[in-house]
């Protein structure tokens, strides 16, 4: 008798359990595959950035300063990085409104009103962030548009 309850609250535990979510995420050779298209791209239009990855929450997961990038764009790089990945839009957005009148772009929490960080998404989901400093702006941001290409093609 005991058997067949064991068994019986066997089989309603596994009847109940619930699937869990599996998600997609940035691992290691997503990064190193980014920062190799960045670095490239970097190289081919004879600018020094610093490289900046987070993921979909704004935790650092990589970050690089080329050697003749100044020391501001590693702060530069990490906040339009964090931008892009809590806000889910290019931190272009945030500067974009600023241009139009909207001083308020200036105290969101971790807003930073420069272009050059981009979320990766996949589908309709964030999974991170990329954001290159050291450029214009407009070049940061392309750079970090080849990394996520190579990520995604």
């Amino acid at each position: 008798m005991l058997k067949l309850l064991v068994f019986c609250m066997s089989a309603v535990l596994l009847a109940s359990a619930v699937e869990l979510p599996s998600r997609k995420y940035l691992n290691l050779a997503a990064i190193k595959t980014m920062v190799a298209a960045a670095e490239s791209e970097a190289q081919k239009r004879n600018v020094q950035v610093t490289i900046c990855i987070m993921d979909e929450s704004g935790n650092l997961l990589f970050l690089q300063k080329a050697d003749g990038a100044t020391l501001n764009t590693i702060q530069f790089a990490q906040k339009k990085a964090k931008y892009a990945a809590l806000y889910g839009r290019p931190s272009a957005a945030a500067e974009d409104s600023l241009k139009g009148g909207n001083l308020g772009v200036l105290v969101y929490p971790d807003g930073f009103p420069n272009r050059g960080g981009l979320p990766i998404k996949v589908g309709d989901k964030i999974i991170g962030a990329v954001a290159c400093s050291g450029a214009a702006s407009e070049v940061d941001e392309a750079i970090a548009q080849v990394a996520i290409n190579a990520l995604l093609k």
